[in-house]
């Protein structure tokens, strides 16, 4: 059955999500220059789809589209990680504000599941670091983006899930050149609680202070690693 619907999707749709996790998890380096036909070889995809794909992903930040020179992987910088948590500070915490105002018992239900989902996953990797965990990943992305999921804005949600796509990429490169890693749970189980009692300026002081700390953590890693080069 998946291997039926995985057909039925668009080829450029495929070569874009195929591209977008692949540029998140950091299997491409920053700056790498992204061939077309090196692509399309590598996602057996003609190269139309696959320019299609570059051009949605460069609309959304994880791209550099050069100007008649094709298209490289968007760089990683403090200056990068600051502005980006400016913004997330100012879209995601009005979007939780809407959804806490907006939520009903089924969205209180899907972000319990989500956090128990995260919860498990942790607790079978233990001490292990969690950052490069694929499973992880996805589960934490799941429990994020369930906390907005009863905004009413879809151009909010649009841009919450871009937003959060471009901190991941910082978060995981950081967390490949790092030697130690902290665990978040409590920071999410904070969340959480405030999240499901609707006390907004609490869920938006923790909100912030988890950004902020992703900001200071992915800072100290680029910054030492320009400094061994």
């Amino acid at each position: 059955m998946d291997a039926v619907i995985e057909a039925e999707i668009p080829l450029a749709e495929r070569a874009y999500r195929d591209l977008k996790h692949a540029i998140v998890r950091c299997e491409f380096e920053p700056g790498e220059r992204l061939r077309v036909d090196d692509l399309s070889k590598r996602l057996d995809i003609s190269s139309s789809p696959v320019r299609e794909a570059l051009s949605r992903l460069s609309e959304q930040g994880l791209v550099r589209a050069l100007d008649k020179r094709g298209f490289r992987v968007a760089p990683l910088t403090v200056e990068g990680i600051a502005d980006l948590t400016r913004v997330r500070l100012l879209i995601e915490c009005e979007a939780l504000t809407d959804s806490m105002a907006n939520g009903d018992d089924a969205w209180e239900a899907e972000l319990v599941a989500a956090f128990h989902s995260l919860s498990l996953v942790e607790q079978r990797l233990g001490t292990q670091p969690v950052a490069l965990d694929n499973n992880w990943s996805e589960r934490h992305r799941a429990f994020h983006l369930a906390t907005y999921a009863a905004c009413k804005s879809p151009l909010l949600k649009e841009l919450v899930s871009g937003l959060f796509d471009n901190a991941e990429r910082y978060r995981r490169y950081s967390a490949s050149h790092r030697t130690s890693e902290k665990n978040k749970r409590d920071e999410h189980q904070k969340i959480l609680k405030s999240v499901l009692s609707r006390n907004a300026a609490e869920a938006s002081a923790l909100f912030s202070k988890h950004i902020l700390a992703t900001q200071n953590t992915v800072s100290q890693a680029l910054l030492s690693l320009s400094e061994k080069k």
